[in-house]
């Protein structure tokens, strides 16, 4: 019995979709192990200071909750595998995993989630973008913080460690993905 047309085209626009997304999620997770790789190592803290968080930013912002938290998820797995995607200073693999960056990266998928699942709850504005980006990096430093805390047993250095040095490239991080988001948002619905 010939099956109807309509049916092959649909089976076939499903798969095309579903390797569409993938590809996307892949190349998020490149995107984001490119930005990794330039890293400027800090002498007084294990944490160096890196282009990654933008990247996370950057994904979550413009691929929303699910696809960014799914692109964190495999550049997790992509470098607990032993892949070279994480930041250079660090030993890599699952190593850099439990290392002074462990919390940082562990939170990776649910700071993407976080400013994905913000930017699809309204219109697309900077303003919105800035927010999810604000809040997303409040998760971001609670897990990074976190992990510092339980390897030096103290968060006061913790915090000397992870934060203090840190928040001002955050601010100017955060307000560089928010733009590029809206941008891209801006520039995506004017050719639809």
């Amino acid at each position: 019995m010939a099956k109807p047309a309509s049916l092959v085209l649909d089976r076939g626009s499903r798969a095309l979709y579903w390797a569409e997304q993938v590809a996307i999620v892949v190349s998020a997770s490149l995107f984001v192990a490119l930005c990794a790789k330039v890293t400027v190592p800090l002498p007084f803290t294990p944490v160096p200071l890196t282009l990654q968080n933008f990247g996370v930013l950057l994904v979550g912002l413009t691929l929303g909750s699910r696809r960014g938290f799914a692109a964190l998820a495999l550049y997790l797995a992509e470098g607990a595998s032993g892949m070279p995607v994480f930041n250079p200073a660090g030993p890599g693999g699952v190593a850099q995993l439990l290392g002074a960056t462990g919390g940082f990266l562990l939170a990776y998928p649910f700071v993407a989630g976080l400013a994905g699942w913000i930017m699809e709850r309204g219109k697309a504005s900077f303003a919105r973008a800035a927010a999810a980006g604000l809040l997303a990096e409040v998760v971001l430093f609670a897990g990074g913080l976190s992990w510092l805390a339980v390897l030096t047993h103290s968060f006061a250095q913790a915090a000397r460690f992870g934060l203090y040095w840190f928040v001002f490239a955050e601010v100017i991080k955060v307000m560089l993905a928010a733009g590029v988001s809206t941008g891209w948002q801006r520039v995506r619905k004017e050719q639809a």
